[in-house]
């Protein structure tokens, strides 16, 4: 059995590392670029989403209302455990509306209803939720009250509701990041341990993903609304 924690403060230092951990571990299950390890760009993106995640867990500390909060899923028998974790954004101006942005639970654990319990927790305290996710995984979230709103990029929007909110949400700007001096120096390591030939097709076999993906989650939308295309 597991207990949730909801926070709007960083977690101890801990229980933030295995959820950094988490996000490296499953960065194929929840990014929205979600290479596999035999892509050299794999590490790039991976450096990059915990990265991202890093920095809404310490923007945490400023404790304002646009500040990101955190579910954790703790094991019952071990408290010191994550078994899951829920990052979601609260939006600025909207009392009721939130993104949720990045939802992970261990592969050991899963199928016990951790997922929707944090999801559950989540629309306790902002009802209005949003999501974005790969075609592919819509059929989970519906299962959880979402609904299909429509197509963005290479991922479908879902919502709690049959509308977006208004309201405004401080989503992390990953430019910086991509540009920081960490990601050029891997960026460098990777072509020098693969060849400026292979990161070439490797940024091809990334856009040709997101290509399908795009294609995936177009045709899911014309599937669920043929009256309005």
């Amino acid at each position: 059995m597991f207990t949730l924690v909801h926070l709007d403060t960083p977690p101890p230092e801990s229980l933030k590392n295995q959820v950094l951990q988490m996000v490296v571990d499953y960065f194929s299950d929840i990014s929205p670029v979600p290479l596999t390890p035999s892509n050299p760009l794999y590490q790039l993106y991976q450096y990059v989403i915990g990265y991202e995640v890093h920095l809404y867990l310490q923007a945490m500390d400023a404790a304002t209302n646009s500040s990101a909060r955190l579910i954790l899923a703790l094991d019952d028998e071990d408290p010191s455990q994550v078994l899951g974790f829920a990052l979601y954004l609260p939006s600025q101006d909207d009392a009721e509306a939130c993104t949720l942005t990045y939802l992970a639970v261990r592969a050991s654990h899963r199928r016990r209803g951790i997922a929707r319990a944090m999801v559950q927790r989540m629309l306790e305290h902002r009802p209005h939720a949003e999501l974005a996710c790969a075609a592919s995984k819509a059929p989970t979230f519906e299962s959880m009250g979402f609904q299909l709103l429509a197509a963005q990029g290479p991922q479908v929007l879902l919502n709690t509701r049959d509308h977006r909110s208004d309201g405004m949400v401080a989503v992390q700007d990953l430019a910086p990041i991509f540009q920081s001096k960490e990601v050029r120096q891997i960026h460098a390591y990777l072509v020098k341990q693969h060849g400026r030939k292979a990161m070439s097709e490797a940024e091809h076999k990334r856009d040709r993903l997101l290509d399908q993906m795009a294609y995936q989650a177009q045709a899911l939308v014309i599937e669920r609304f043929p009256t309005i295309h």
